[in-house]
């Protein structure tokens, strides 16, 4: 039977009767006797006291407990959670043949952030490439190629601005949310343990800072082997993971005491297939194309995987539960998107178009 905590008056009114049953003659409802004040206090503290069974009876699990509680239930099945991670990447200094920038040289982006250069740089024909850690973990720290940075202080012979490389500063993770990881710990209760099973692969790689979707194919390659995919659905950029996160992912799962001996495991990132849509939407408006444009991420979030199918009535759905949305048309694509193994469907470019 559920709790159903009482209401003040409901309370008081339970206490005045109980008073008058057992204290023949006296009445709790007059204003200035003993009783009247007896039957407040009790109540006000029966209310304060229901009000806190309440609060514990949501604390006693994950899926309802407060936020700044969840932390107590990772502690006790063992799943901590996701740190921020510190971006890093190349860069290049131009400058004077011969001149050094030493290791330690502080860098600092527009907008005030700062990288530390990894190992001295010599500049050789005109410039010099180096590698930088930033100073502060999260997303924040990730830099694109052409991003120009500022030396701090002055080194000789070195440009005072330098290029972010090919590639870019990448890696930097945000602290994972309450929300992911109470999604994890839930998840930990539903599936224990079982020595090895597709569970226990999803489980270990999501361990790894900004990694928020696996898919595990058993012995796609091969007989006693093990075949992991996976994205990054936060990165500023692309959610597929690059060559670096693969290796680390890769080398997690890896750890003794993690997978099992006898499978060999693969890790591999999934390779994207872009789906472009044109839609046709009354009315036509930029809040309706934004609300439409959230419900497609979600979708794909939800639905895409390796190899897979995205249905097109579902698609459709999608569409129509976006907010002031009231008629659509689903010009592109116009049949189920359907993948070949490894190809992700992701979220490509979106043309609005007036209904006819």
């Amino acid at each position: 039977m559920a709790f159903n905590r009482s209401l003040p008056a409901e309370t008081l009114a339970r206490i005045e009767a109980v008073i008058a049953a057992e204290l023949p003659g006296s009445d709790a409802r007059l204003r200035f006797s003993v009783e009247f004040v007896l039957a407040r206090i009790l109540s006000m503290a029966s209310f304060e006291m229901e009000g806190y069974v309440a609060w514990v009876s949501r604390q006693i699990l994950p899926t309802t407990c407060d936020d700044d509680v969840v932390h107590i239930h990772g502690e006790f099945w063992g799943i901590e959670r996701r740190a921020a991670a510190i971006a890093s990447g190349p860069v290049t200094f131009t400058g004077v043949n011969g001149a050094v920038v030493p290791a330690g040289t502080i860098l600092r982006r527009a907008d005030g952030l700062e990288y530390t250069l990894n190992a001295d740089v010599t500049i050789s024909a005109g410039t010099g490439a180096g590698s930088v850690t930033a100073s502060n973990a999260g997303t924040a720290s990730n830099a694109v190629a052409t991003t120009v940075l500022s030396l701090t202080v002055p080194v000789p012979g070195i440009q005072a601005n330098i290029t972010v490389a090919t590639g870019g500063i990448t890696g930097g993770v945000d602290i994972e949310t309450i929300a992911s990881w109470r999604a994890r710990i839930i998840e930990r209760v539903q599936n224990p343990p079982h020595g090895g099973n597709e569970d226990d692969y999803k489980t270990w790689a999501k361990e790894v800072p900004g990694v928020t979707r696996v898919w595990v194919h058993p012995k796609q390659m091969g007989i006693g082997t093990v075949l992991l995919h996976f994205v990054m659905d936060n990165k500023p950029d692309t959610i597929i993971p690059s060559g670096g996160e693969v290796t680390t992912v890769r080398n997690y799962v890896l750890r003794a005491d993690k997978a099992p001996v006898t499978p060999d495991i693969y890790v591999e990132a999934p390779v994207p297939v872009a789906v472009d849509f044109t839609i046709k939407i009354q009315p036509n408006t930029l809040e309706v194309q934004a609300a439409i444009t959230e419900e497609l991420k979600d979708f794909f979030q939800r639905e895409s995987e390796p190899g897979g199918a995205l249905m097109h009535s579902r698609i459709m759905e999608a569409i129509s539960v976006a907010a002031d949305e009231y008629n659509h048309e689903l010009v592109s694509p116009d049949s189920t998107v359907i993948r070949t193994f490894g190809q992700l469907s992701v979220l490509g470019d979106i043309t609005f178009e007036d209904m006819d």
